[in-house]
């Protein structure tokens, strides 16, 4: 962690220095060239200010294209100052292009910096469609089976007539057990006398009644 801060504070200091010496160099080829008072002092801040408006659009992922080109340019005017004050010009006759291109530098600084952060950004990238889309499940439901009718009890079967004559012997049949017994013949016994299936005893017993 020591170290690391000694890193840190070593670039802090070296990017102040580089800062101030570029800033100073920059004031004094703006006032040989005729920029004088706090005008010679607006020169370099409006270079830093480039640079630092080109850095942080390289930064961003924006378009690349057009902040490398105000990088460059700050940095060619930064360079230029550093080399022309370091004793290849003299300050005291500038010549009239340079005149020219400080005293234009103004303009182009704030067009630089006026499209660099006002400048269109970065289209949104569309959407992605997903890979595996969920397939909807188109298979028709089923139809519901027909209801079929309720099946109806089937209707007791019609008994034949009974013949008088056997309706004739279940009569003497019944008046004997009355006779002998003195109560009325029941079906299970009248049946049982005339050896008659039950149904048909009942049909017997119905019309002795």
């Amino acid at each position: 962690m020591a170290g690391s801060t000694v890193r840190v504070d070593a670039v802090l200091v070296q990017a102040v220095i580089a800062g101030a010496l570029s800033f100073a160099h920059l004031h004094d080829l703006a006032a040989a060239a005729g920029q004088d008072g706090w005008k010679a002092w607006a020169y370099p801040v409006s270079v830093d200010l480039l640079l630092v408006a080109a850095w942080r659009r390289l930064r961003s992922g924006g378009t690349k294209a057009a902040a490398w080109c105000w990088f460059l340019v700050a940095l060619i005017a930064s360079l230029g100052a550093n080399v022309a004050t370091a004793g290849l010009l003299d300050l005291g006759a500038v010549p009239a292009w340079l005149r020219i291109l400080v005293a234009g530098w103004p303009a182009v600084a704030f067009l630089g910096g006026t499209l660099l952060v006002h400048g269109s950004p970065q289209p949104q990238a569309a959407p992605v469609p997903e890979e595996n889309p969920t397939v909807q499940d188109e298979t028709p439901a089923p139809a519901p089976a027909p209801q079929l009718p309720a099946a109806t009890e089937p209707a007791p079967p019609r008994m034949a007539p009974v013949p008088p004559a056997l309706v004739a012997h279940a009569r003497k049949v019944a008046d004997d057990h009355r006779a002998r017994t003195g109560t009325p013949i029941d079906t299970s016994t009248l049946r049982a006398r005339l050896g008659v299936p039950l149904p048909l005893a009942e049909v017997i017993a119905a019309q002795l009644a």
